[in-house]
């Protein structure tokens, strides 16, 4: 019993740790941050994967300064998102249960009760993932409400 409360209060304890959000930045395999795909020469896919607590609206700020960094490099003015999709799901922390019951044993019949509940998960954290899909673009930004300023996006969402 003792091995089993030691576990279970590693298991809390370990998905209790905070994982703050992370910094601005480029993912290094499989952790947070930005990866981008050049689909053609002025097309690109942007993914910005958040850490744990990281609000959505941020991870999507940070997809959308990945793209004004790429317009940039590239000599481009501003970008147009073409498409959006951002999801979430919800990692680590421990589910608890309660439960509770009655038999019999040996030759004696009797009838079993029981009674159970599920009290929920302790330290789980949400995980954001935005991916937008830009073509870039040269000369005078067009008056459309998808189409944004890259340097306007780096002064305004800046590195955190």
């Amino acid at each position: 019993m003792t091995r089993l409360s030691a576990l279970f209060a590693f298991l809390f304890l370990a998905s209790c740790a905070a994982t703050g959000p992370a910094e601005y930045g480029a993912a290094n395999g499989g952790d947070f941050g930005y990866r981008e795909t050049q689909i053609e020469a002025d097309r690109f896919r942007v993914v910005y994967q958040g850490s744990g607590g990281m609000p959505p609206e941020v991870v999507e700020d940070f997809a959308l300064r990945r793209a004004a960094e790429l317009a940039i490099a590239g000599g481009y003015d501003w970008f147009r998102v073409v498409g959006s999709n951002i999801s979430g799901e919800e990692r680590g922390g421990v589910s608890l249960g309660a439960g509770l019951g009655t038999g019999s044993y040996g030759r004696n019949t009797g009838v079993s009760v029981g009674v159970g509940g599920d009290l929920g998960r302790v330290g789980a954290q949400d995980y954001f993932t935005a991916q937008i899909e830009v073509l870039m673009g040269s000369g005078e930004k067009p008056d459309h409400p998808n189409i944004y300023d890259a340097r306007s996006i780096l002064n305004t969402v800046g590195e955190i």
